[in-house]
Order: C-alpha cells, then structure tokens, then sequence
C-alpha cells in the first residue's frame, strides 16, 4: 500500500514542520503493531502505552503521522448528523445510538485537550445544517422533531436570521444545533503525534505491503524490514478495504476541499463580518463550508469514487473549479482569484453508515469507517479498541457495542457501480448547493 498524499492542504501548512521519525529499516519484534497514525491509531498507542507500560509498542504510518485524513477533513466536531437521520421510533431508538456515541467522541476529546494543554481552535459554536431550497424546510421540520424527542438544544432559521450570521444571502432555510464544535483538525491531529509516550516507536513513511496471520503471531512487510507482533490493531480507515480488513463492509471515498488565502478587511466588512461559523449540507452531496477563525472560507463539494493512493495536481485544479464556483454563488462580492489551495483525503463509509469496531481474530482488532464524524469517533474507537484488544471492558465499549452493526456490501462489479450511480443521483439532487 504506497500512498502519496498532496501537499496543498492549507490546516497541514498553517503548522510549522515536524522533524519526522524514521521509517521502518530493521526487522522488529513487539508485543502490540499497530497500522495507521491517524486519530484512531493515536490514540489507541496512547492507551496500549497506559494499560502495558511494559510491553513494546510500535506504531506505523505509510506517510506522515497525523497528516492523512485527520488534518483533511473540515473540522467539524460534531454531536448530530442529518444524513443518516431517523424518525419512527425504531429508527429513533438507532439514531440516538448514534448520537450517544458522537457525545462521548465529544467528550474524550475534550479530556485529551484539557489534559495536554492543546490548542486548536476550539470554538464550542455549533453547526448549521443549511440548504437554499426553501422546500427543504419539510426535511429540518423532521429533522426537528427526532432532535426534541432526544432532547438537542437546535433551532430553525429563516434567510434574515441566516444571512446575519453568516455574511451571505445564499441559504433560505437551516437547522442550528448547538452542540457541535469547530476547530482545526491538523493542530489536534499534530498535537496527538507530540502526546505520544516514549514507550511507543513511531516509524513514518513506511507502507504495508504485505501481511499474515499464523498461530499466535502476525507478520507484516514493509519496504524494508519486516515486524512480527504478538496483537495488531488496524486503524487505516479509508485503506482498510485495500489492507484485506472487512473488504465485504467497507469502501473509501476520496474528497476534496478548497480554502481560501485570509479574506482582507474590506472582503470581511463586505460580507458583514460574521463570526466564525460551519454550515453542513441538507442534501448528502451538497456542499460543506466553513468561515474559520482567520477569516478563510473553506468549501467540500465533492465526493467521488477515485483511487485512494494518489490524486493528480491537473485533477485537483479540475476539482477547485467546481469549488470556486460554489464560493462564488455564496459570496459573490469576492474576487475571483481567492482560492488559496486544494487538496484531497479519503474517507471509508459502510452500507448503513455504521462504524466498524471488532476483533476479526484473538489477535487482530480493527476501528474505523466514521462516515463523517472521525475527530470524535475516531479518537473514542482508538481508545476503546485499545482497551477491548487488552481483554478489558469499559462502559464505553459496552454503548459502542450497541450499535447497528455494518451490513454486507454487493460484490465488484456492482458495488462501484452502485456508489458511482447514487453519488451522480444525490449530486443531482443538491446540485443547486453545491
């Protein structure tokens, strides 16, 4: 598995660079491998680290720690989401599964931030979910009702409520709840590589090729070296499908986003000089956009299925024009030229939007598939399959476990095919927002 990741992502170059770890160059023993240096694969060395201090950690990254999907996605922190949202009281009972889970991402990253001292721009001020379509109304009406039933803090807003707080006209009807947090996902995802204990061998830029599963042990080749470990925890995410993990269950999603350089004074003051804020979609495929802390406006418009191992800068180029027609409908008192910089990342989604968190063997454990939400569910699975792959329990792990489980996935050639046609569908649906 080589991945090459861009290098245009605006929350990565915000931070200054890293000296980085070695990559894998001897051959190694360990009682405890764990694959991916994302939330998920942080936090889970963090807790192995707690729970057996005397035992060889070694965590593996096939680029640089932190700086896969943690620092892409949009920042969102998020106690609710829409998309996956239920209304009969069976569904009801499922969605506020969810949402427990959602709470307590929430909550273990405020505990990780609190007790290191972290910051990144943590902005407790909502969410929106927001569309242009006065029609939708009916959608956030429902909406509405599930979020009362489960006792959310939220309100409906109309074009002159919106357009006060967010500088822009473009949006007729939204949803605000008030439990979701903004901030910036590289500065948490950086700050989590520096919180790692000594115990743990971090190794960057160092693939997995290949692996196998014999008896009481695991091997996995890298480029050059090989490491033989006692337990291993996937936490890949996006990649899981092409490591072999619960390729029935899985599939990546490549998005990218655009942000721009720092609007001026002036832009600023054209736009009424709102605060900041993070508006979601209505619609699945519409567009995710934020005004950050420093007066940038970030935009996510796209979802495709493309290969998660690289994409191109000329494809990139083709994807920000898409965005920069999106900001332009938003504001378009702003000049042309003010997007700064592009770039993509992969997500994994399941079936039924739920998340993947088990042990496939006594030794192999696995977390990952977050379907929008890995700030918080990354970092709490990361944990909590740490806890579950050191034969212990927690209360955490019993809610999790609660869940709906992720549903099998139609065989090639009609799984593409199948996202391929609905990802075209819901564009087409919320084309006017994006």
């Amino acid at each position: 598995m080589d991945v090459t990741n861009d290098n245009y992502c605006s929350w990565i170059n915000d931070l200054t660079p890293r000296i980085k770890s070695s990559s894998l160059k001897n051959n190694h023993y360990c009682e405890w491998l764990i694959i991916g240096a994302g939330y998920t694969g942080l936090s889970a060395a963090r807790k192995l680290a707690e729970l057996n201090p005397n035992q060889k950690i070694i965590l593996v990254d096939a680029q640089t720690a932190g700086e896969g999907a943690s620092s892409r996605n949009s920042g969102y922190l998020v106690d609710t989401t829409l998309n996956d949202g239920f209304t009969s009281n069976k569904q009801l009972e499922n969605y506020k599964k969810k949402s427990d889970i959602y709470s307590l991402g929430i909550d273990v990253v405020k505990k990780f931030i609190q007790e290191h001292q972290v910051d990144c721009d943590w902005n407790e001020c909502g969410k929106y979910f927001a569309s242009s379509k006065i029609e939708d109304k009916k959608i956030l009406t429902n909406f509405s009702d599930t979020l009362s039933k489960l006792g959310f803090n939220h309100k409906l807003l109309d074009n002159n409520d919106l357009s006060k707080k967010l500088g822009t006209r473009f949006y007729n009807i939204a949803l605000y709840t008030k439990g979701g947090i903004l901030l910036h996902p590289g500065k948490l995802a950086r700050s989590m590589v520096s919180a790692l204990p000594a115990s743990v061998e971090l190794y960057e830029d160092s693939s997995l090729l290949n692996w196998s599963s014999l008896k009481d042990y695991i091997t996995c080749e890298f480029k050059n070296a090989k490491v033989k470990t006692k337990k291993i925890i996937f936490a890949t995410n996006g990649f899981l499908k092409s490591l072999g993990i619960k390729v029935n269950y899985n599939f990546p999603i490549t998005l990218t986003a655009s942000m721009t350089r720092p609007l001026t004074d002036m832009e600023f003051k054209l736009i009424g000089q709102p605060k900041e804020w993070g508006v979601l979609p209505i619609r699945p495929m519409g567009a995710t956009v934020r005004m950050t802390k420093d007066r940038r406006i970030l935009i996510r418009n796209t979802a495709e299925v493309h290969s998660p191992f690289k994409m191109l800068q000329a494809d990139l180029i083709k994807r920000s024009l898409i965005q920069k027609i999106g900001i332009k409908k938003r504001f378009p008192e702003l000049p042309e030229n003010i997007i700064q910089s592009t770039w993509s990342g992969i997500v994994s989604r399941t079936r039924n939007s739920s998340q993947i968190f088990e042990k496939i063997k006594e030794n192999i454990f696995v977390a990952g598939c977050y379907n929008g939400s890995g700030i918080g569910v990354g970092t709490l699975f990361g944990e909590q399959i740490a806890i579950k792959a050191s034969n212990k329990n927690s209360d955490e792990i019993k809610i999790i476990e609660k869940r709906n489980k992720p549903t099998l996935l139609p065989p090639q050639p009609f799984l593409n095919l199948g996202i391929k046609t609905r990802l075209l569908y819901e564009r087409y649906r919320a084309k006017s927002d994006i």
